[in-house]
């Protein structure tokens, strides 16, 4: 049996010339994407405002599926973990974590990860394949729905490298920001990249209100490599031109993560070299405490480390923080993303 597509791979401009083309008004468009993204549908039978007709037409060549919920992992602090079941067998995690003001979703962009950092997850299962636009957004539309919580901000920042998976993520946003989709404002969506320079200088060009994070770990080329092998492609300084191309572009503010692991980048020389660059791209900096993931000869640092390590920051004219590890004992903290697929995915 031939799969069929799913409607949400269309955004809205190409829902409307898809409707056109095969007869129907263009206005329908709206109402479609209102079922698909206010009410977060999975069957075209319960729209009840467009004809009956077109209903059968849209569930004949279409589907509006949404991942299988898998599991929920709970936190003591309240977070939640999704883990999805994809399509494919393969398996996805996305976490929920609230505040007293915001619920954040943190998404994921594929199966796996190709760049190998040694501090995340992800990375040891390897590459597997993207996901599409529909698995993207379908784990917020799960999310909102089981929760019964508004979510008020996205970040990509689960499995995978969002960036090498640009136009499916880009395509997601657009349809997370519009106003007929989930109508999420830009400057609550952020993207997280470990340094993939031609779609930083890409990306700038959109001149969109969408926050980026670049995952930096370390400011010197040495710590770097060992940390991260993207950086063997595209070095630091690359790295910084792409990211002074953003702040030119965009005229907007850009941070710095920064996961702090014991003996490994938590020097004063460390400090003092990441300090230079945030103040010469005048970059925001969030210092994260490395979470374990499952065998691993690194060390979590203890918190007076991380503490110290803002305030000589913040002597030095550095806009830093602290950013608190929400799920850890769920597995859902910086890093620990896959940690319950592993063994779970494989290469179809």
């Amino acid at each position: 049996m031939q799969k069929l597509y799913n409607i949400r791979n269309f955004d809205l401009d190409e829902l409307r010339e898809l409707l056109s083309s095969s007869g129907e008004p263009k206005f329908r468009a709206v109402q479609i994407f209102t079922w698909l993204y206010k009410k977060g549908i999975k069957d075209f039978s319960c729209i009840s405002d467009i004809p009956e007709k077109m209903r059968d037409l849209l569930a004949s060549n279409y589907t509006c599926d949404l991942p299988e919920i898998a599991d929920i992992l709970i936190s003591r602090d309240g977070t939640k973990k999704f883990i999805f079941r994809l399509n494919d067998g393969n398996y996805i995690e996305s976490v929920l974590i609230p505040d007293e003001n915001r619920n954040t979703v943190c998404v994921s962009t594929q199966v796996g990860c190709k760049y190998g950092c040694i501090f995340c997850a992800s990375g040891k299962i390897g590459f597997i394949r993207n996901l599409s636009p529909a698995e993207i957004l379908g784990q917020i539309i799960c999310i909102q729905l089981e929760s019964e919580k508004n979510i008020t901000n996205i970040v990509f920042m689960g499995m995978g490298e969002p960036f090498d998976n640009y136009d499916a993520v880009i395509k997601s946003i657009g349809i997370i920001n519009a106003r007929e989709g989930m109508n999420i404002g830009a400057r609550k969506i952020i993207v997280s990249t470990a340094g993939i320079v031609p779609a930083i200088r890409r990306f700038s060009l959109l001149k969109w209100q969408v926050r980026l994070a670049v995952s930096l770990h370390a400011a010197d080329d040495f710590t770097r490599n060992m940390l991260m092998p993207i950086n063997k492609k595209f070095c630091i300084s690359e790295l910084v031109d792409a990211c002074r191309y953003y702040i030119e572009k965009t005229g907007r503010r850009l941070t710095f993560e920064y996961i702090l692991i014991k003996g490994i980048n938590d020097s004063e020389k460390h400090l003092k070299d990441l300090a230079v660059i945030a103040k010469m791209l005048n970059a925001d900096v969030n210092i994260i405490r490395f979470s374990k993931i499952g065998v691993s000869d690194l060390l979590c640092p203890d918190v007076g480390k991380v503490v110290a390590f803002v305030e000589g920051l913040r002597q030095k004219g550095v806009r830093a923080t602290a950013r608190r590890s929400r799920g850890c004992d769920i597995m859902a903290a910086c890093g620990q993303l896959a940690g319950v697929c592993q063994g779970k995915n494989e290469k179809v």
